[in-house]
């Protein structure tokens, strides 16, 4: 499997990795990935693809975020497995690729969010030695 990053304006991101995400994000549209990257990049947001047999597997939306409660950490936006693909190992080699680019980067943490329906990705994540440490309110804003 191998594992890499793709920067804005790739053809890969919408090519290859917008299906992937779409996985988790059924809605999500290639003028509207292209938008968030545009604005996200600056922010520090990245996408990892995860590629088995030169097919787009697995895909991380992440970035670093400094703030009172972790210092710095690594958060991960997007974490999805191409359905076919699951049980395999992609997102075991994802989550183990943003532990170690957590560690270079000096942060203290590794978070996500995961919706309270996706019992599947829960039991996945305690796996992987994550826990569940807060709720995660939120207002929806016309």
């Amino acid at each position: 499997m191998e594992i890499i990053d793709i920067e804005p304006g790739d053809a890969r991101l919408t090519a290859e990795l917008l299906p992937v995400l779409r996985e988790l994000r059924p809605n999500l549209s290639v003028d509207d990935l292209l938008a968030v990257y545009d604005e996200g990049h600056g922010q520090g947001l990245r996408f990892t693809a995860a590629y088995s047999d030169g097919r787009c597997v697995g895909v991380a939306g992440w970035r670093t975020v400094a703030n009172t409660n972790r210092l710095r950490m690594l958060y991960v936006d997007d974490l999805v497995t191409l359905s076919e693909a699951r049980s395999t190992g992609v997102g075991h080699a994802l989550l183990e690729y943003l532990e170690r680019r957590a560690r270079e980067l000096g942060c203290n943490a590794l978070h996500l969010d995961s919706g309270t329906h996706r019992l599947d990705a829960h039991r996945f994540y305690m796996r992987e030695r994550l826990t569940i440490r807060a709720f995660h309110f939120a207002l929806e804003l016309d």
